[in-house]
C-alpha cells in the first residue's frame, strides 16, 4: 500500500514527493506511466483486450520484445510490467553493456531466485548485442531464472538472431499520434508537480507536435526546455513558435496538413514526377516530410500515380511504388524518407503514359450511354446441363489451342461495335504492347 499523505499525483497517477532530487529529473521521466492505465497509445497492446494486459492480470510473463520508434514507451511497459508483477527490475543497454554486465545481472538474478523474487531483465537497444552476448541469455530464458524484454527500434528479425528470438514473443509498438502526444502535452502541463504552478499556453501546437514526430519523450523534452528558455520569475508563459526555434534550434517550414498549402505542395510533388524532374519531386518530397506530412500519405499518392501517369510504360512501376509503401509502414520516419526518395526518383524518371487510366474513362462514360450490354452466349459461364442446353459458352475459341494462342473473336456486347479504349503510346514497354496489339486486332487499330 502506497502512502500518499505526503505525495502529490503527478500526471499518469504516479506519486512524488517536490523533494530536491525531483527537481533533477527530466519532465519525461516524472511523468513516466506507472500503470497500463496511464498509457498513452498503443491500445492494442495494452487495451482491454490487449496480451499485456491479460499477462499481467494472469500473473504471468513471457519473454518479449518491443519493436518500435523512439519514446513510444518500451522501456516505459517493461518498468510497469515489472512493478505490476513485482518482480525485481534491472535495466542494461546494450549501447555500452558486455558479456561481463550480462553474467553480472543473471548473477544478480539467481540471488533474488534464492531469496524468492523473480527478475525482470530488460535491455534497451538490444539489436546492438552481438550472437556471443545474445547467446548467453538463452539459458537463462530456458531455466526462467530471468524474463527477458528487449526493446529494439530495428526489425527484430534481422537484428536479433533465431536461436533467442523463437524463445521471445515480439510486439510492435507503434509512433503515438498527435491527438496522444497533445494529451500527453497538457496532462504534463495540468498535473506535473513542477510545472503545475505556472501559467503555461503553447500558442503553436502543430509546430511542437510536428517536431516531435510521434514521440513522447521529444515532445516532453522540447516544452521542458522552451519553458527553461522563457525569463525567470514569471508566472504566466506563452510558448510561441519564436520561442520553441530559438529553444530547439529547429525551424518547420509553415505546411498546413489539412488546408490549401497542402493540397498545393502535393500537387507540385505529382506534377513534377509527371514531368520526369526528379530533382524537383524531391525538393517537394522534402518541403513535405520538413514540414510533419504523413509518410503514408505520399506514399499512396505514388501507388496511384504509378497507375495514372506510368501505367504500361513501365509495368514495374507499381510494384516499386507498391513496395515503397509496405516500407513506409514498416520502418516509419525519420528511416522511411530513404525508401521514399528511391521510389520518387525512379517514378520520376520512368515513362510515362497514361493510356490505361484514360481507356478506362473512356470505357465508363460508354457504358453510361449503354443499357444493360449483354455478354454474348459463347463468353458466358456453362456449369450446369442446363445453361449448355442453352447454348452458354458455345461457340467459345480457346485461344492456346490456336498458333500464338490467339484467334479473333467477338469479345464485346452483342450488338457492339468494338472500339479502342486503350490506345498505348510508344513509351518505353507500352511501344512493344502497341505492336502487338496493333497486329492482332489490326482494324480496329487502324481504323
Amino acid at each position: 500500500m502506497v502512502d500518499t499523505s505526503d505525495k502529490q499525483s503527478d500526471l499518469f497517477g504516479c506519486y512524488s514527493s517536490p523533494n530536491a532530487a525531483n527537481y533533477f529529473q527530466p519532465l519525461a521521466e516524472r511523468v513516466r506511466p506507472r500503470t497500463l492505465d496511464d498509457m498513452a497509445g498503443q491500445d492494442h497492446l495494452v487495451g482491454p483486450e490487449g496480451p499485456l494486459r491479460k499477462f499481467l492480470a494472469g500473473d504471468q510473463m513471457p519473454s518479449m520484445i518491443f519493436w518500435g520508434p523512439p519514446g513510444s514507451g518500451k522501456t516505459t511497459l517493461a518498468e510497469i510490467c515489472a512493478s505490476s508483477l513485482s518482480y525485481r527490475f534491472e535495466q542494461l543497454s546494450a549501447i555500452d553493456s558486455g558479456v561481463k554486465d550480462v553474467r553480472k545481472a543473471l548473477d544478480n538474478a539467481e540471488k533474488s531466485r534464492r531469496s524468492g523474487h523473480r527478475t525482470l531483465l530488460f535491455i534497451d537497444e538490444i539489436h546492438r548485442f552481438n550472437k556471443t552476448q545474445q547467446d548467453t541469455l538463452l539459458h537463462a530464458i530456458e531455466q526462467g531464472l530471468i524474463v527477458l524484454i528487449g526493446a529494439t527500434t530495428e526489425n527484430p528479425s534481422f537484428e536479433v538472431n533465431a536461436a533467442l528470438l523463437s524463445r521471445m514473443q515480439v510486439y510492435i509498438l507503434n509512433p503515438l499520434g498527435p491527438k496522444e502526444i497533445e494529451a500527453v502535452i497538457r496532462r504534463a502541463l495540468k498535473e506535473d508537480t513542477l510545472f503545475r504552478t505556472l501559467s503555461i499556453e503553447i500558442a503553436d501546437l502543430d509546430f511542437l507536435l510536428q517536431f516531435s514526430g510521434g514521440d513522447a519523450r521529444k515532445a516532453l523534452n522540447a516544452v521542458e526546455a522552451a519553458v527553461s528558455f522563457m525569463p525567470q520569475g514569471i508566472a504566466a508563459m506563452v510558448l510561441t513558435r519564436e520561442v520553441l526555434s530559438r529553444a530547439l534550434q529547429h525551424s518547420a517550414p509553415i505546411y498546413d496538413k489539412g488546408g490549401e498549402n497542402h493540397y498545393d505542395i502535393i500537387s507540385a510533388f505529382i506534377k513534377s514526377m509527371r514531368g520526369s524532374d526528379p530533382d524537383a519531386a524531391l525538393f517537394w518530397l522534402a518541403r513535405m516530410l520538413q514540414g510533419g506530412e504523413d509518410p503514408k500519405f505520399i506514399a499512396r499518392r505514388m501507388v496511384i500515380f504509378a497507375s495514372e501517369d506510368i501505367g504500361n510504360a513501365d509495368p514495374y512501376a507499381i510494384t516499386l511504388a507498391i513496395s515503397v509503401f509496405h516500407a513506409v509502414e514498416m520502418i516509419g520516419l525519420p528511416e522511411a524518407r530513404i525508401n521514399l526518395a528511391h521510389g520518387v526518383t525512379y517514378l520520376a524518371s520512368a515513362p510515362k503514359s497514361n493510356a490505361s487510366y484514360q481507356g478506362l474513362n473512356e470505357a465508363m462514360n460508354e457504358i453510361k450511354s449503354l443499357h444493360q450490354p449483354r455478354v454474348p452466349l459463347h463468353l458466358r459461364n456453362a456449369p450446369t446441363k442446363l445453361m449448355k442446353a442453352e447454348g452458354y459458352g458455345e461457340g467459345y475459341q480457346y485461344p492456346h489451342s490456336y498458333p500464338g494462342h490467339f484467334v479473333q473473336q467477338q469479345y464485346f456486347p452483342e450488338g457492339m461495335e468494338p472500339k479502342a479504349y486503350y490506345r498505348p503510346g510508344d513509351e518505353g514497354r507500352e511501344k512493344y504492347i502497341r505492336d502487338r496489339l496493333a497486329h492482332l486486332w489490326n482494324e480496329r487499330y487502324h481504323s
